[in-house]
């Protein structure tokens, strides 16, 4: 069982290394790091901010709530991220892969789980949830972001998609106690 799980991780490792290296192509674009390196700005926090501020103000009873589960997910997430991240202890692909250049800063050492992804996809959901309308920017805006992570260097596809899955969840469950 031991030898398989190892056979198991070093393929998953294999085909992580494969798909940064691919996607971090895209890297040599201006017009592509532009774009990316706007999205992954804009969910450094200031977009959250705003939008939890503007929420309420604009969109009454509604804005309320969903500002206030934008709130609650923000501290769940913040907290998974930060007791995660030193733990796993995995080095961004910019510090381990060559060819892989960080194309951002990063906010912090190290790459399980993507905290940009975890966010947004998070943040994305509860507004949807209140604002369906809103499924057709947060959609595409959720995606940018994410793909944003590997063009940047900044993340594997795994921390990315295991990033993205926490989000689910971690909305799923915020708005189920609500």
């Amino acid at each position: 069982m031991q030898l398989w799980l190892e056979r198991a991780v070093e393929r998953w490792a294999a085909r992580d290394l494969r798909w940064i290296r691919e996607i971090h192509r895209a890297a040599s674009w201006p017009l592509v790091i532009v774009a990316v390196v706007a999205a992954s700005r804009l969910a450094n926090g200031v977009l959250w901010y705003s939008l939890m501020v503007l929420c309420p103000l604009l969109g009454g009873v509604t804005g309320t709530a969903c500002a206030m589960q934008m709130a609650g997910v923000g501290v769940l997430n913040l907290a998974i991220y930060r007791y995660l991240k030193p733990r796993v202890g995995r080095l961004r692909p910019c510090d381990t892969c060559p060819g892989v250049n960080a194309r951002a800063r990063p906010l912090d050492t190290y790459s399980f789980p993507s905290g940009h992804t975890l966010h947004t996809v998070s943040f994305c959901i509860v507004i949807i949830y209140h604002y369906p309308w809103a499924a057709l920017l947060a959609g595409p805006f959720g995606l940018v972001v994410a793909i944003s992570r590997l063009v940047l260097g900044l993340h594997y596809p795994s921390d990315v998609a295991v990033g993205a899955l926490m989000g689910v969840a971690t909305a799923a469950l915020v708005l189920l106690v609500n």
